[in-house]
């Protein structure tokens, strides 16, 4: 299918949409950690609002999840820049940035001065 080719020229369609299907997959990962964030930060915000006791307690529980959660967002994004910077070294031929020993991708950084 035209378009779902990063490199453009065909010879790595397949693997391109297996990219691709990553990609969706990931994103709709973080889009579902996203929402259940959403409803984790609302009953937070309810609980602090009622002022029981309980409810309060139960926010430790709920903030840490909150926390977890956002890690893994984090990491799922550090894996598709991964994933987008090796595909990109691949249908170029060249690199865009640098993998770090641990393979999350970084950048070189120049100081100025």
């Amino acid at each position: 299918m035209e378009g779902d080719s990063l490199s453009g020229n065909g010879n790595g369609t397949l693997v391109d949409n297996k990219i691709l299907q990553h990609f969706n997959r990931s994103f709709g990962q973080v889009q579902s950690i996203l929402d259940q964030n959403r409803l984790l930060i609302n009953e937070i915000n309810q609980n602090q609002e009622s002022k029981i006791p309980d409810n309060l307690c139960r926010n430790v529980g709920l903030i840490r999840e909150l926390n977890n959660n956002i890690r893994r967002v984090v990491d799922l994004y550090a894996d598709l820049s991964t994933t987008f910077v090796k595909a990109m070294e691949d249908s170029n031929g060249e690199s865009i940035g640098t993998l770090r020993s641990d393979g999350k991708a970084g950048h070189k950084r120049t100081r100025s001065g």
